[in-house]
């Protein structure tokens, strides 16, 4: 159940407009059906979508609760970096989602990691996120850690929300990128008109994205970058890079997708980690190999 207070500032906005800009991690559609449900109330009492908020009004809103998921390990081939009695490291393929959700009840990381480490996961993430520290999205490949308990997913979740783990991606996007390294510094939200997107907005959280080039390619008018993030916002790299006018080849969801290789999904590729240990605090670095999609684009670029 949540439970907040209308700000003057918020007042005289639709209800609908109102509650899912403060939320992020739910949809106008989804308030609008909770409000019919019943399920939220103004001053303990039924309201409407259309109804405006004012100052000090008080909102309850009864939340769905997640479906059950029963996880099962399946033998999914995952390449293993590196891995001990605390931590396991993978390069995850690309196409491949990290836990499961509605639409991905199964053949995701997560029930990867399960068949290899058995019942030796942090519990912390919860039912359908044992031992998930941090995410990529479904076509970005690269780079992940995950805690084989609970004291590794505390000590590294710590460290990520404290910009302690140094990560590194390269990314091939459209356009030739003129500088030869430069920061972005642009906050993230949800996009106001498509829920499903993020976007760079002044009510976004701070997001900052640093990049360099690695080669240009006139031909192809295309460029190689090394991308670092000081923060983990969702989509960040790619909303970051299409806002200036460079989006990353293959995305479809941030640019128009089409490219001459025939890509599907972002040629966005997570390539290291640089952390401390959770329980020896010996500093690691470790390393993903480009997949092979990726490496076949840039040899033909580089001839």
């Amino acid at each position: 159940m949540k439970k907040l207070t209308v700000k003057e500032e918020n007042q005289n906005q639709r209800i609908d407009m109102y509650l899912s800009k403060i939320n992020e991690n739910i949809s106008r559609v989804t308030i609008q059906r909770l409000i019919k449900e019943g399920k939220i109330l103004v001053n303990k009492r039924l309201t409407k979508s259309s109804y405006k908020v004012q100052k000090d009004d008080y909102i309850t809103i009864e939340e769905d609760k997640p479906k059950e998921i029963t996880l099962k390990a399946q033998n999914i081939p995952i390449e293993i970096i590196y891995e001990d009695t605390d931590i396991i490291v993978v390069n995850k393929p690309k196409g491949l989602v990290v836990h499961p959700a509605n639409g991905n009840p199964d053949g995701t990381l997560v029930n990867a990691i399960m068949a290899i480490c058995k019942d030796s996961l942090s519990g912390i993430g919860g039912e359908i996120r044992p031992g998930i520290v941090h995410r990529l999205d479904k076509d970005t490949s690269g780079i992940l850690i995950i805690a084989k308990n609970d004291i590794s997913h505390i000590n590294l979740s710590e460290q990520i929300k404290n910009h302690k783990v140094e990560k590194t991606y390269i990314a091939l996007v459209r356009g030739i990128v003129k500088e030869n390294e430069a920061t972005i510094s642009m906050p993230i939200g949800r996009s106001t008109k498509d829920r499903k997107k993020m976007a760079v907005t002044e009510k976004g959280k701070e997001a900052i994205t640093h990049f360099k080039v690695i080669g240009r390619f006139l031909n192809n008018n295309c460029t190689l970058l090394e991308v670092k993030i000081e923060t983990g916002r969702t989509h960040q790299i790619r909303v970051h890079l299409s806002k200036i006018g460079y989006p990353v080849i293959g995305d479809t969801t941030y640019s128009n997708g089409k490219n001459e290789w025939g890509i599907e999904g972002q040629c966005l590729h997570a390539k290291s980690l640089k952390f401390k240990h959770p329980t020896t605090n010996k500093e690691m670095f470790l390393e993903a190999q480009l997949p092979e999609y990726l490496q076949n684009i840039l040899e033909e670029l580089k001839r």
